[in-house]
């Protein structure tokens, strides 16, 4: 696969991303100095940690399903779903199976 999605090409974005055992996969599809949009293949059981983000992201599931805490609720999405994550909440995901999803973030101030 390529590490960037070509430009003015159509594309799937749930096939521009392949699953790799026991890892957390990304793959940046477009950034510059106002956003950026990334496609992510979790592992079953992989995940990230908690951590915080100084802009609003919005995640999309493409398939599977993922729990996600922020501050100390928790969601479960599955493929369609999709949550705005708020900008300096604690955030965590965890994969519930294999799971593929978008996160696009908009820097900037609301």
């Amino acid at each position: 696969m390529k590490e960037s999605i070509e430009k003015n090409i159509l594309f799937s974005p749930v096939l521009s991303i392949e699953y790799l055992s026991g890892s957390v996969v990304s793959k940046q599809v477009i950034k510059n100095k106002v956003g950026n949009v990334t496609l992510f293949a979790f592992d079953e059981g992989e995940g990230l940690s908690e951590h915080t983000a100084p802009f609003d992201a919005l995640v999309q599931v493409m398939e599977g399903s993922i729990r996600i805490k922020i501050g100390a609720k928790q969601h479960e999405l599955n493929g369609g779903d999709a949550i705005i994550m708020e900008a300096g909440i604690p955030h965590a995901l965890h994969a519930l199976s294999r799971v593929k999803f978008m996160l696009t973030m908009i820097r900037g101030e609301a």
